[in-house]
């Protein structure tokens, strides 16, 4: 019965793989990922299977740590999008799991199966995949939400895990397996239970965490979608005026070219040009759109930030709720930033236009010269210093909804958002 134990254990490590992979957030593509992760934890799992095989379960628990644990954590590392803690909650997480069913598994045997390896064989064949399932089904995409959105805060749970995954491993294995010392027994089962609170206390963190996320993102929705309607309110009633006023300046005009004052008349249409070009406010023909720009230009102005709006598109039909967002949110960004610099070193230059067969916006603002953004990285928010962040991820969502890409970063005191949307993923957006 000793292969039916060892056919669990190679099992067991083969799913705490499957596991990471459902949870961690890859900087490869799908394919690229999967075959590096496989090859890499196939020679740790070859490695170890030899090492069980010729010196036993006892001598592996031991040195499990250095031949599997270190080298895997080094390896995932690699590939990983996520670093420092929120990587090693992730890593501790999977690996705490898979220890935790192996050790009850390993209990229910030697006390229900009569350590013969056949309840331990059976049950961990269908719990693993159970475990994997229930975490691609209901944790994956919401803590994949939390690690994007949220940048500090993971430290302390990263610790816990990695706490418990090292006292997991000396309850169950050392001096020997835990079979071996029934003394022990109680002890390690009092640890399982302290784990499974311990583990409810991380997630319920984590999901109040996220939940607080989603609320603010969609408060700041709501706010954007106010000062849409308050600018385009605005817009209606700057034209209603401009009707209005039309129509005494259509009388007037008439007067004078009946009467042959033609200069006069002439004079009178430059005075009107004049006034209508302090009415100016009309940035493109998309009202929606339009809206955001109004809005922003006004509070631009308020900081008397040097602003250079540069809007060759909106003339055809656009998906403009998810360009609002992505426009609002970058200004909105922009706008906090320039706030808490002097007022001789606020600038911004927004840009939206056709490349070729893209739609591309770039909006780049100054911003505090310690601030350093690497490409390809989200900051995170912080309201009381201003800093770029939290409406980062609402325009990440709005592209990925048009199928483009985004990039931010900082360069030479400069804070940079760039967005492109190909003009056929507008299009399908437009159908939709």
């Amino acid at each position: 019965m000793i292969i039916l134990r060892d056919l669990s254990i190679f099992w067991s490590m083969l799913h705490v793989v499957f596991l990471f992979v459902v949870l961690f957030r890859t900087r490869l593509t799908r394919k690229k990922t999967i075959a590096a992760a496989y090859a890499g934890m196939g020679i740790l799992m070859l490695m170890n299977g030899i090492i069980l095989v010729v010196y036993g379960i006892d001598v592996l628990g031991k040195i499990f740590l250095l031949t599997c644990s270190i080298p895997s954590f080094i390896f995932l590392y690699l590939i990983s999008a996520d670093k420092r803690f929120r990587f090693l909650l992730t890593f501790c997480l999977a690996d705490t799991t898979c220890l935790w069913l192996m050790a009850v598994t390993n209990l229910m045997d030697y006390f229900l199966g009569g350590g013969k390896y056949v309840l331990m064989f059976i049950s961990r064949m269908v719990v693993f995949p159970l475990v994997e399932y229930l975490a691609w089904r209901y944790l994956r995409k919401p803590y994949h939400e939390l690690q994007a959105s949220v940048e500090k805060g993971w430290g302390v749970f990263a610790g816990m895990t990695m706490l418990y995954y090292l006292l997991l491993t000396v309850a169950v294995q050392f001096p020997t397996n835990i079979i071996n010392r029934p003394e022990d027994v109680f002890l390690c089962i009092l640890i399982l239970v302290l784990m499974l609170f311990n583990y409810a206390t991380i997630f319920t963190s984590l999901y109040r965490q996220l939940l607080l996320f989603r609320k603010q993102r969609s408060e700041r929705i709501l706010q954007e979608q106010r000062n849409m309607l308050k600018a385009q309110l605005e817009n209606q009633q700057r034209i209603r005026r401009m009707k209005h006023d039309m129509k005494g300046h259509t009388v007037t005009l008439t007067g004078l070219l009946r009467a042959g004052k033609n200069e006069e008349a002439l004079a009178y249409l430059k005075g009107v040009e004049k006034n209508m070009d302090a009415l100016e406010g009309q940035f493109c023909a998309n009202p929606y759109i339009n809206a955001v720009f109004v809005q922003y230009s006004g509070r631009l102005e308020e900081l008397g930030a040097k602003s250079v709006l540069d809007i060759q598109a909106g003339e055809e039909e656009l998906p403009y709720m998810d360009l609002c967002q992505i426009l609002s949110n970058g200004l909105e960004n922009a706008c906090d930033a320039l706030e808490a610099l002097d007022a001789e070193k606020r600038e911004i230059f927004v840009h939206m236009k056709y490349n070729r067969n893209y739609l591309t916006i770039r909006i780049k603002n100054r911003c505090r010269d310690e601030l350093f953004v690497e490409k390809g990285k989200i900051p995170v928010t912080e309201k009381s210093g201003h800093d770029h962040g939290f409406g980062l991820a609402t325009v990440q969502e709005a592209v990925g909804r048009l199928g483009g890409d985004m990039l931010c970063y900082t360069e030479e005191g400069y804070f940079i958002l760039e967005v492109m949307v190909s003009l056929q993923s507008l299009r399908n957006r437009m159908e939709m």
